[in-house]
């Protein structure tokens, strides 16, 4: 005779279905975030977090709140992932700063000497004696932050490494992206709150108007009145500051 499944067993395996169907979802998740990460970050890694913040959203899920659960998973799944960035000390924040240094100095003296700079070069530019550089490309090198641009004396003679041909991945465009970010942070701030947690839902936890609406409890016309008093808003903010299009970096 067969036991008839007790009430918890089968919300146990409830959830547990529920997890296996948005695995796939996880991966997406972490490969799109993995996308814009240095190659040393382990994308098994980010899978991992994601499966945490999935087992979360399962846990945490209200569906009375109207939102699908698949939507409600996202934004949770994303969220711990990032949030597992952020406890991760990659390298220490002088040796970030010295690798920006170390990048930008690259690709002037590239873009003056028409070819890739020794390190004397490469340390001159940066004020510091070539002893000081080789253990700080070391470090670099150790944390998996090391610059295409730099090489050791003892690899002077190899063949140019290729540089990546997108735009986006020149020191220059970096840098102007990390100000971009930087300036719209500040003008997100002057926002009143609810507005800030739209924009941020919009465009960080990448969800629609709809779940935007449904996750706050208001319709999806409201949110996107809110949204767009919130972009204008902050271009009021922006051009107080001289800033008036992306063209301002």
């Amino acid at each position: 005779m067969k036991t008839r499944p007790t009430a918890s067993a089968k919300k146990r395996a409830d959830r547990d279905q529920v997890i296996l169907e948005h695995l796939p979802l996880v991966r997406v998740i972490a490969v799109r975030v993995h996308a814009n990460l240095p190659v040393y970050v382990e994308l098994e890694d980010l899978v991992h977090a994601g499966v945490l913040g999935l087992i979360d959203a399962v846990a945490k899920y209200n569906p009375n709140k109207e939102v699908a659960f698949s939507s409600y998973a996202k934004h949770r799944i994303k969220g711990a992932i990032l949030d597992s960035l952020r406890q991760l000390d990659w390298a220490s924040r002088d040796l970030r700063r010295r690798q920006r240094q170390a990048d930008v100095a690259a690709h002037e003296l590239t873009a003056e000497l028409k070819r890739l700079p020794t390190e004397e070069e490469l340390a001159s530019r940066m004020g510091i004696g070539v002893e000081h550089w080789r253990r700080l490309a070391v470090e670099m090198h150790n944390s998996g932050i090391i610059s295409a641009s730099s090489r050791m004396a003892d690899q002077e003679e190899l063949p140019a490494p290729d540089f990546p041909a997108k735009p986006e991945t020149r020191p220059d465009t970096i840098c102007v992206r990390s100000q971009m970010r930087s300036v719209l942070t500040t003008a997100i701030k002057t926002l009143p709150e609810r507005y800030q947690r739209v924009v941020m839902l919009y465009y960080s936890g990448e969800m629609t108007m709809k779940e935007i609406g449904g996750l706050m409890g208001i319709n999806e016309s409201r949110v996107s009145q809110i949204h767009k008093a919130a972009l204008e808003r902050m271009a009021a903010a922006l051009e107080q500051t001289g800033i008036r299009s992306s063209q301002e970096f």
